[in-house]
C-alpha cells in the first residue's frame, strides 16, 4: 500500500504556494500517478478546481494510502480516520518540534498501531517510484526509473542522492525518507526491497 498504492489522499492539500500541501500536490501531479489522488482540508472547497474535501470520511472511496502535510495536532484524529475507514497506510511528511511518549506522532503512531496501519515518518522526505509515476513527497526534482532503492532517515540526505545520481544518470526503484521512525524503519525497508524484483540493490 505504501510503494504500489492504487489511490492516495493528500490530508493537508493547499493552494499556499511554497506549503507543504502545494508542494506535494505539485509533486504528485508532476509526476503522472495513475491512480485516484483527492485532495483534503477543511479549509478549501477546491484546489485548481480539484475538489478538496473536509476530511477522510468524506471521500467516496477508500484510499491505500495517506501523505500528511497537515499541522502535528491533528495527525491522531487524521490517522484514527484513516485506520476506521480501513486505509493501507500513512505517510507523514510534516514535522513537529516535540518527539516526546506524549507527542502527537507518538499518539498518531500507536493509533496506527491499533488499527494495523503502517506509518512512515514523521519528518519523512516522502515517498517515491518512478516507475509508477508517484511522487508523494517534497523532492525539488523526480528521479529517472532504476534499479537502485533509496533508504535514508535524513531528508537532506535524500535530497543529496538524487541530485548524485542525476549527474551520473542513474535511475531508482524506489526513494523512501523514514524521518522520526515511529512505526516503518531502515530494517523494515531493507526486508521489502530485498524481495522487490524492480531493486538490484
Amino acid at each position: 500500500k505504501i510503494f504500489a498504492p492504487a489511490s492516495i489522499a493528500l490530508d493537508g492539500a493547499s493552494a499556499r504556494e511554497g506549503s507543504l500541501g502545494r508542494i506535494v500536490l505539485s509533486n504528485l501531479e508532476r509526476g503522472g500517478f495513475k491512480g485516484r489522488v483527492a485532495c483534503v482540508n477543511p479549509r478549501y472547497r477546491d484546489i485548481d478546481g480539484k475538489p478538496c474535501h473536509r476530511d477522510l470520511t468524506a471521500l467516496d472511496f477508500i484510499p491505500d494510502l495517506v501523505v500528511v502535510t497537515a499541522p502535528a495536532r491533528r495527525w491522531p484524529a487524521i490517522v484514527e480516520a484513516a485506520g476506521r475507514r480501513g486505509c493501507g497506510a500513512v505517510v507523514i511528511i510534516a514535522q513537529e518540534q516535540e518527539r516526546g511518549p506524549g507527542s502527537f506522532g507518538a499518539k498518531a503512531a500507536a493509533i496506527a498501531r491499533n488499527h494495523g496501519l503502517r506509518l512512515v515518518g514523521p519528518n519523512s522526505f516522502g515517498i517515491m517510484v518512478p516507475r509508477s509515476g508517484l511522487d508523494a513527497g517534497i523532492a525539488a526534482a523526480f528521479p529517472a526509473d532504476g534499479d537502485l532503492a533509496l533508504i535514508t532517515q535524513s531528508g537532506a540526505i535524500a535530497a543529496g542522492m538524487l541530485q548524485w545520481g542525476a549527474r551520473r544518470h542513474l535511475g531508482f526503484s524506489a526513494v523512501v525518507s523514514v524521518g522520526d521512525k515511529r512505526d516503518v524503519d531502515i530494517g523494515d525497508l531493507l526486508d521489502y526491497f530485498a524481495t522487490d524484483r524492480h531493486s538490484r540493490a
